[in-house]
C-alpha cells in the first residue's frame, strides 16, 4: 500500500475532473474507487472535501489516499513493455540528470493514458525510464497527443512539486514552432480571447473542443478561462502559409490551437479546429496546403527554459523538428538556423 501523497496540479493539467485527473496518474484506480474516496473524505483538494465530478484547477494540491494493495498486481504489468517502445522512449530522451529527465514527445503518442490508450503513453512507458531508480518518474506537465516536442519528468516527488510551483507561477517559459494556414498580420502580436469548453461526443469527454470567447465577454460566459497567446511570424511562403513562433502566457486546453483558429489561421493539419475557411481535401484533416505536406498536426514544443530546482541553474532544452515538420519545412525551404530562438526578447 502507498503512503498518503499531496500533488500539486500543474497549469497543463488543470481545468478537467478530479476523476479523470486521478485515473490519468494512476491508471490502475477504478472510478468506483474515486468515488470511495471522496465519499469518505480520504481524497481532497486544498484541504476540503470534493465530489469526483469536481474540476481541478492548476496550482491546487490533491490529498490522494494510501492505493488499496489490490491495486497493486496492475502497474506490475504495465512494465513489460515491448522492447521496440522501449527503444523508442529512451532514444527521445534529449537530457537527463539525477533530478530531471526531458524528452522530445513524438507526435502521436499520448502524455498520459485515457481513451483505450492502453499503456502505450509517456507515463506508462516511463516504466523504461528509471535508469536505475525504484520508481519511474512523473510528468510535470503535458502535451497534447499530436503535438511533438519538449516534455519533463521529474525524477522525484520534491523536485515534481518544486517545478509544478514554476509552472504555476509562470516562472518557465515555453515556446512552441507551428506552420499554419494564411499568414498573420499584424505579424507579431498578443491573442486574448478567452476560453470555454463545448461538450464533447465521446462517452468520456473524448473530442471536447474549446471555444473561443471575446475578452469582453469573458466574464460573463459561464466557465470562460481567460487565456492569453504571444505570437511571431518567422518566416512565411507568400499570403499561403508562415511559420509561427507561439508563447503560451496562460496553459488552457486547446489554447494555442483555438486561438490561431479564432485568427483565421489554424494550425496546418488540424482536424479539429480547421476550419471550413480553409482548404480542406480531406474529411476532418483541417486546415491543408495540399502536395506532399503531410496531414500530421504541424505543432512542436520547440524549446523550454527553466531554473532547475536543485542547482537553480537556468537551462533551456531544444526539441528538433519531427520528421513530418522537418519534410514540409525542406519543401517550404526554410531553415531552423535562420530564425532567432527567442524572437520576442530580439524585438525587445
Amino acid at each position: 500500500m502507498s503512503g498518503v501523497q499531496l500533488l500539486t496540479v500543474s497549469t497543463d493539467e488543470g481545468e478537467q475532473r478530479l476523476d479523470r485527473w486521478l485515473k490519468r496518474r494512476f491508471p490502475q484506480v477504478t472510478q468506483g474507487q474515486v468515488e470511495k474516496m471522496c465519499r469518505t473524505g480520504q481524497l481532497r483538494v486544498d484541504g476540503g472535501r470534493v465530489k469526483a465530478s469536481t474540476r481541478v484547477e492548476p496550482g491546487q494540491e490533491v490529498r490522494v489516499p494510501p492505493l488499496p494493495d489490490s491495486d497493486a498486481p496492475k502497474p506490475d504489468r504495465a512494465v513489460q513493455i515491448p522492447d521496440a517502445d522501449v527503444k523508442m522512449i529512451q532514444d527521445a530522451v534529449i537530457y537527463r540528470d539525477d533530478h530531471i529527465i526531458v524528452l522530445n514527445k513524438p507526435p502521436g503518442l499520448p502524455s498520459q493514458g485515457g481513451s483505450g490508450q492502453g499503456a502505450r503513453h509517456v507515463d506508462g512507458l516511463a516504466e523504461a525510464l528509471k535508469f536505475g531508480r525504484a520508481e519511474k518518474p512523473a510528468l510535470v506537465h503535458r502535451l497534447d497527443k499530436d503535438t511533438s516536442g519538449v516534455l519533463l519528468l521529474a525524477r522525484a516527488p520534491r523536485i515534481a512539486r518544486a517545478l509544478g510551483e514554476a509552472f504555476r507561477h509562470r516562472n518557465t517559459r515555453k515556446i512552441y514552432w507551428a506552420a499554419v494556414a494564411g499568414v498573420p498580420h499584424p505579424k507579431m502580436g498578443t491573442i486574448r480571447y478567452g476560453l470555454v469548453k463545448a461538450p464533447g461526443r465521446g462517452r468520456g469527454g473524448e473530442g471536447e473542443k474549446m471555444i473561443c470567447i471575446h475578452p469582453s465577454k469573458i466574464d460573463e460566459t459561464e466557465g470562460a478561462k481567460r487565456a492569453t497567446t504571444d505570437y511571431a511570424v518567422l518566416e512565411a511562403l507568400g499570403t499561403r502559409t508562415a511559420w509561427m513562433a507561439l508563447v503560451p502566457i496562460t496553459g488552457r486546453t486547446h489554447q494555442l490551437r483555438a486561438h490561431m483558429a479564432e485568427l483565421g489561421h489554424p494550425i496546418v493539419g488540424d482536424g479539429k479546429y480547421g476550419g471550413s475557411g480553409q482548404e480542406n481535401p480531406g474529411d476532418g484533416w483541417g486546415a491543408q496546403l495540399g502536395g506532399e505536406i503531410s496531414r500530421k498536426l504541424h505543432l512542436h514544443a520547440r524549446q523550454i527554459t527553466i531554473t532547475h530546482p536543485i542547482t537553480k541553474r537556468e537551462m533551456t532544452f531544444v526539441a528538433p523538428l519531427p520528421d513530418h515538420m522537418k519534410r514540409t519545412w525542406k519543401t517550404l525551404g526554410w531553415n531552423e538556423a535562420d530564425v532567432p530562438a527567442d524572437p520576442f526578447v530580439e524585438e525587445e
